[in-house]
């Protein structure tokens, strides 16, 4: 077929070129084998150098049968195709480049261009393609293999490396198409199919996931321009948006892709029009069609927010269409419009030089902003938190809106979401960093300046009015205000003989000029001077007006004055130095002082932008201060990032000078022990931030602002504080992030050689002894200077410094049990070291001072005795006989010089409280040096031993027998030497410690008559001192212990003062975990406390049973329930605490599952319960922790069965309350459908019904659309029992009417057989607890009879009434009590 001859039509498909078309369409002849592919492609080659580019159209069926049979032929083949195709497109590029512009060009040279133009495009398209979906399949091959040599593998499969090779295919195809290659088709109208054909191409790279990577970086621009060309020459926007709209929908990794492409266009080709077409077609998508369909929503979202941020100012025209999708549903669309809206502002409506239109567009998009930060989604309103900190820390907000966004930030630190929180939280720290206010924000520092400023703004608003006032005033009625006045002065100067005075007027001067001094005379009041001159001038200015008729009467002379002070003012009186026209009464005065004026203005506009400017930091300030408060409560979140927030929050609070974050700097203490490292080392770096690079010119300046800083932690500082702020330190002195001159200065102030206050130094020797931990040297090698500055004999003594001392030189030794492996020795010193006879004398001489100082530094002074002494019972026996030997010399000197007829010498109380509070320590001290130190040395010389003897042994005798071996192999062998060990440390102290011939043995029957006489020794501090010694001795012996029992447990439940309260719940804690057999019948009276009346002791006993609880030392039963009551105790920190230890609780597998039926039922039980709204705050805390589907189903059995034994209505809503609390799931629902007798008749109670209306609610939002049949069913059953009782569910259900009246009618098969607890708080005598025996059971019937009232009770309470009584006779006190073990983690998982 000649070439002038046919007509190449592109084909959709390849093989539409081997049909017959119509007339004159080019068909392809013959599919060429693949032996003879090569050949004819270098008979195309010689054709294409003879005949140019027209030789396409000769040998197109050789480039046809290269592309049908590509995945077959080898790869050189192919890459020879590919570049031969490009240079023969390259050739006919440039020739078409002339031939376009010859005008002569006949209809069949054109037709002939075409076909070949044609026919080249698409041989070059079709190759490219082909290698692109080779490439595409090699990678999803390489996706399986995975491994290292993907690209190697690539370019073996095609020859060569394809990805290098797109971009020439691309930019030589944009080259043709800027040529004007119109003229080639039948009037200068391009077809369809051609621009689709090289456009499709591009679509088609673009929907490869890979383009998006870095190395098709060129790829991506190389595409972009030839679309870009394609919009700009061939019309292509249409078809353009379109094929974007759908692209977005289907694939996840284009929207970065092509936003780099519509950017270009926009820009560099001019196209904005194809911004707002797209955005149009996205405005038009129906929201409801975006809510389900999330891929294309999340493509739509993406590309919008990254088109914002690239062209904003073109977006902007368009954003009114995408405004709609603010109410949609889909959040993601939200999202994308408010980051659009938060660009613009950004971008382009920033500046003080907006115009109106666009000042307003910016406050109108900010208020769209401001209102999504309440949007229903929290991702829309955390997005809205995130776009208003990118706002703020480029400083784009303005100034108006601070107060309403710091409003809406502190308002979301009570969001339910987390992640709203902690952006709320990094929103308050950017308003803080980029605070145009001030760098230090204090209520108070701003409250002083702001009320002076205001004040001074007050006066300047007067003054201007009274000056306001006075310019307006009329001369006229000025002069009738001082008329009386004057006239009688006229009247006093007329009626004196006038006397010779000073020339008033000078030569020189002028009439007018005098009238003008005479006015200001008057108009200040000087009236006298006034009547002076004016008389003067009269003698002198007899030919001038107005002196010249003045006759010296009365009337003439006030009528000349009057003609002077009303008349116009004279032309000279600016003129004259003395003058003021300010103050002159003339009409023109108010034309004069304009410059004034407006000077007085300009300041007043001045001061009142001043007054704002505070007003407005004074109000930040005090929002921030809000803010603290609410995120110091958020530091104990169970989120690590939130946790992190909150202190770096802080960090940067501290930083800006607000008085209240040393609270949240000190609360973010005890997160040093948070077993997530995240927290820790935030913990770690805020400190190094705050305290460890303070600013000072030298070292030692920086040194003192560290060692201040530090300081100011240590005030009212709790004893926890101070632990975890010596974590901290030892922390930082390992890591050697203390500089030396930090310690040097701490040694200066501990030494008095810097000067400082007591309190400096107190706690520099504080510090000091924080940092020996981690380093005991510090401490070590300056023992003896230690001991010399602190302890030194000094009046008055100074406890305080001495106490901190002591503790500091504690910290240079471990204070663990030494480890049976330790080969050296324990560090000690020797008995006669400085140190131990310091602290004996300050001990035995403090004694006889009433200085309440002295107990605590006797007690530390005591235990770094038996810390570091060598034989330390020895210097303590002789403290306590130093002191006891004072209290006797007292007692002779009290008898001798006491009246006789006295019966008992008297003793002053504090000497009594002291030697008691003396023996208590020394007898603590003494059973724990027994038990770590004795018994650590003893093991460790018997390892020693065992080490001496195997190595002198005979080889002969190291032939073992097999028993021994095995023993030694199981460990047996140290096993009973450390039993030997034990059972000899329990005897000493079981036996010897407290036998009478011990010091400390002679103290006790003091300490028991104090004790049991509270009448007599009534002192308060001897009381608690008495108290606290009797639990310590208790702690010695197990013998002991149980015979003052009684004792501890009377005064824990009697005692009228709380203090002592307190400190025994503290003691008898101590015991329960050292005797706990013993302690374990007196149990429930220490569940009894948690419900004492003072905050203290509720406090003390919730954090003592916490501790037992948690470490399995106490059996936790229903009783558990008066901790729960702790969780609507007033006082905060009791409720927290009670908090905190449910949260503990719920780790310890199905505890609180187990607790859960016995807690309702005494918490709703009429008689010991609790009311009803504090009930639904605790179980709504307690259902919380019940979240596996196996224990909802197992309690919502349970509590639709105590339906039928709860006789009150109160018990009826208790447990519908408690069902609706349960995350309930289907198979919940089917067991209340089960169970729903028990409760059907009960829902004629509002409450109740409401309660399971509630649950019906909960199923239907997580329904399956298969369960809502159930949820239906379930709904009509109890609104027909609600509305006409059981006899709704008989015409519901017909024909099984008459069983459900027999269910319904049943009685309880078994009625509670509890008896009331009897009140520990009673007053009746106290008894000893009866053992926990069994008896046997009584006759069913015998039980009803004695029955009074029913109660809820659960299977796990059913146990015998003697079980739960806590209250026994003397006689019955058990003697032997089964051993309590601590509870394996086994028994909670079942």
């Amino acid at each position: 077929m000649s070439p002038h001859n046919f007509e190449f039509h592109l084909p959709l498909s390849p093989e539409e070129l081997l049909k017959s078309g119509g007339v004159n369409q080019y068909v392809v002849q013959e599919v060429l084998p693949i032996k003879h592919l090569s050949s004819q492609l270098r008979a195309f080659q010689s054709a294409f150098r003879a005949q140019g580019p027209l030789a396409i159209l000769e040998h197109f069926d050789t480039v046809y049968s290269i592309l049908h049979h590509f995945r077959s032929i080898e790869p050189g083949l192919k890459e020879d195709t590919l570049e031969f195709l490009k240079k023969v497109v390259s050739r006919h590029s440039q020739e078409l480049s002339s031939i376009l512009d010859d005008a002569a060009l006949s209809g069949s040279d054109r037709s002939a261009h075409l076909n070949a133009l044609k026919m080249n495009c698409y041989a070059l398209i079709r190759l490219l393609e082909s290698f692109e979906n080779m490439t595409s399949q090699t990678s999803l091959i390489d996706l399986d293999i995975g491994g290292k040599g993907k690209r190697a593998r690539a370019k073996a499969a095609l020859g060569f490396d394809w990805e290098e090779e797109r971009q020439p295919v691309l930019q030589l195809l944009t080259q043709l198409l800027q040529l004007d290659i119109r003229h080639l088709w039948n009037h200068s109208v391009i077809e369809e199919e051609f621009v689709s054909l090289v456009t499709g191409c591009c679509y088609r790279l673009l929907e490869n996931p890979t383009i998006s990577h870095q190395k098709n970086r060129s790829t991506k621009e190389a595409v972009a321009h030839l679309l870009g060309v394609a919009l700009v020459r061939y019309n292509h926007m249409l078809s353009a948006t379109v094929k974007i709209i759908q692209m977005l929908q289907h694939f996840e990794h284009l929207p970065p892709v092509l936003v780099t492409a519509v950017s270009l266009w926009a820009t560099d080709y001019g196209m904005k029009s194809i911004v707002g077409e797209i955005v149009r077609e996205i405005g038009q998508k129906c929201p409801q069609e975006l809510s389900r369909d999330t891929a294309g929503a999340k493509g739509f979202a993406a590309f919008l927010t990254e088109l914002a941020e690239r062209i904003p100012a073109v977006l902007m025209a368009s954003m009114c269409i995408l405004l709609d999708h603010l109410d949609g549903e889909n959040y993601m669309m939200r999202n994308a419009v408010l980051a659009a809206i938060a660009e613009m502002v950004l971008q382009v409506l920033n500046g003080d030089q907006l115009e109106e239109s666009a000042r307003e567009t910016r406050d109108q998009f900010l208020d769209i902003l401001q209102a999504h930060g309440h949007d229903v989604n929290s991702f829309v309103r955390s997005r809205v938190l995130q776009l208003f900190t990118r706002i703020v820390q480029q400083k784009v907000l303005p100034l108006t809106r601070f107060q309403a966004v710091v409003a809406l930030a502190v308002g979301r630190l009570a969001d339910k979401s987390v992640l709203v929180c902690k952006n709320a939280i990094q929103l308050l720290a950017s308003f803080l960093a980029n605070n145009p206010f001030s760098c230090k924000l204090s209520d108070t520092d701003l409250a002083g300046p702001l009320q002076k400023e205001i004040q001074k703004l007050q006066e300047m608003r007067a003054q201007r009015q009274s000056a306001a006032a006075s310019a307006a005033l009329d001369p006229e009625e000025e002069w009738d205000a001082m008329l009386p006045e004057l006239k009688s002065t006229v009247q006093q100067l007329l009626k004196l003989p006038q006397e010779e005075v000073d020339q008033q007027i000078a030569d020189a001067e002028t009439a007018e000029e005098v009238k003008g001094r005479i006015r200001q005379l008057l108009a200040k009041a000087s009236y006298e001077q006034a009547i002076i001159l004016t008389r003067e001038a009269t003698s002198r200015f007899q030919e001038s007006e107005p002196f010249s008729h003045t006759e010296p009467e009365e009337s003439d002379f006030l009528n000349l004055l009057g003609i002077i002070f009303k008349g116009p003012a004279a032309s000279t009186q600016g003129s004259h130095g003395d003058t003021d026209p300010g103050l002159t009464g003339s009409k023109d005065s108010p034309n004069v002082p304009e410059p004034e004026g407006s000077q007085s203005n300009d300041e007043l506009v001045k001061q009142e932008m001043l007054v704002q400017y505070l007003q407005d930091a004074y109000s930040f300030s005090q929002k921030i201060t809000e803010a603290i408060g609410i995120i110091s409560k958020m530091m104990y979140e169970n989120t690590t990032t939130v946790v992190q927030e909150v202190i770096e929050f802080f960090v940067m609070v501290f930083q800006f000078g607000v008085p209240q974050a040393l609270f949240g700097v000190r609360r973010m203490l005890p997160l040093i022990w948070s077993k997530e490292p995240g927290v820790r080392e935030a913990v770690l770096n805020a400190y190094r931030q705050l305290y460890l690079n303070p600013k000072g010119d030298s070292a030692r300046a920086k040194a003192q602002t560290l060692i201040h800083n530090l300081s100011l932690l240590l005030v009212d500082a709790s004893v926890g504080t101070i632990q975890c702020l010596e974590e901290i330190l030892c922390e930082f002195v390992q890591k050697d992030e203390i500089k030396p001159a930090v310690i040097q200065l701490l040694w200066e102030r501990a030494t008095e050689k810097a000067p400082c206050s007591p309190l400096e130094r107190c706690s520099s020797v504080m510090l000091l002894g924080m940092m020996a931990r981690g380093k005991p040297e510090i401490v070590g090698s300056n023992l003896e200077t230690l001991v010399r500055a602190g302890l030194e004999e000094k009046s008055p003594q100074d406890y305080r410094l001495a106490q901190q001392v002591c503790l500091a030189i504690a910290n240079i030794s471990d204070r663990r049990k030494p480890s049976l492996g330790e080969r050296h020795p324990p560090f000690r010193l020797p008995p006669e070291h400085r140190l131990f006879e310091r602290l004996q004398e300050m001990v035995t001489k403090g004694f006889a001072h009433p200085d309440p100082l002295w107990i605590p530094f006797k007690e530390v002074a005591v235990t770094l005795t038996y810390q570091l002494a060598e034989g330390p019972e020895v210097l303590c026996a002789q403290m306590l006989q130093g002191c006891a030997k004072q209290v006797l010399e007292k007692l002779e000197k009290n008898t001798t010089e006491a009246d006789p007829k006295e019966t008992a010498p008297k003793l002053p109380t504090f000497l009594l409280m002291n030697l008691l509070s003396l023996a208590g320590d020394v007898a603590l001290q003494q059973m724990v040096h027994l038990e770590q130190a004795v018994s650590g040395e003893l093991g460790r010389r018997r390892v020693l031993r065992e080490e001496q003897e195997r190595r002198t042994k005979d080889p002969k005798e190291k032939t073992t027998s097999s028993e021994t071996t095995m023993e030694e192999e199981l460990g047996l062998v140290g096993a009973t030497a450390d039993d030997t060990e034990a059972e000899l440390i329990r005897s000493i102290c079981e036996k010897e410690l407290l036998d009478g011939n011990q010091v400390l043995a002679a103290f006790v029957p003091l300490l028991l008559k104090v004790c049991n006489s509270p009448g007599l020794y009534s002192n308060p501090e001897l009381s608690a001192a008495a108290s606290l010694a009797l639990g310590k001795f208790c702690m010695i012996s197990a013998p002991f212990c149980d015979s003052q029992l009684r004792l501890l447990f009377t005064m824990l439940e009697k005692s009228s003062l709380p203090t002592v309260r307190s400190n025994l719940m503290v003691a008898t804690g101590d015991l329960a975990i050292r005797f706990p057999n013993l302690v374990d019948p007196w149990t429930p009276h220490l569940y009894a406390r948690l419900r004492d009346p003072a905050q203290q002791v509720r406090r003390t006993a919730g954090l003592v049973m916490t501790h037992l609880i948690l470490k399995d030392m106490v059996k936790v039963k229903g009783q558990v329930s008066e901790m729960a009551v702790l969780l609507i105790d007033p006082v905060p920190q009791i409720a927290a605490l009670a908090k905190n230890f449910f949260n503990e609780l719920s780790h310890k597998g199905n505890a609180i599952y187990n607790l859960l039926p016995d807690i309702i039922s005494r918490l709703s039980d009429p008689e010991g319960g609790v009311e009803e709204e504090p009930f639904h705050t605790i179980m709504k805390q307690l259902l919380s922790y019940i979240t596996k589907d196996k224990q909802t189903e197992s309690l919502v059995e349970k509590l639709c069965q105590r339906f039928r034994t709860a006789r009150t209505e109160r018990q009826y809503r208790d447990l519908a309350y408690c069902m609706s609390q349960l995350p309930l799931t289907e198979r919940g629902l089917h067991k209340m459908l089960d169970n729903f007798e028990c409760f059907g008749d009960k829902l004629l109670d509002e409450s109740v019904f409401s309660a399971f209306l509630s649950i019906v609610g909960k199923l239907r939002r997580g329904a399956k659309p298969e369960g809502k049949a159930i949820i239906d069913e379930f709904e009509q059953k109890l609104r027909a029992c609600h509305t006409r009782g059981m006899d709704g569910i008989e015409e519901l259900e017909p024909g099984q009417g008459g069983s459900q009246q027999a269910l319904s009618a049943k009685k309880p098969s078994a009625v509670s057989r509890l008896q009331p607890l009897t009140s520990v708080d009673s007053d009746n005598d106290f008894v000893t607890p009866k053992p926990r025996r069994t008896k046997p059971r009584r006759p069913h019937t015998q039980q009803r009879k004695s029955q009074r009232k029913a109660k809820v009770v659960f299977s796990s309470e059913e146990s015998s009434e003697d079980e739960l009584s806590a209250e026994m006779t003397e006689e019955e006190t058990p003697k032997r009590t089964t051993p309590i073990r601590r509870a394996s983690r086994q028994r909670h998982r079942s």
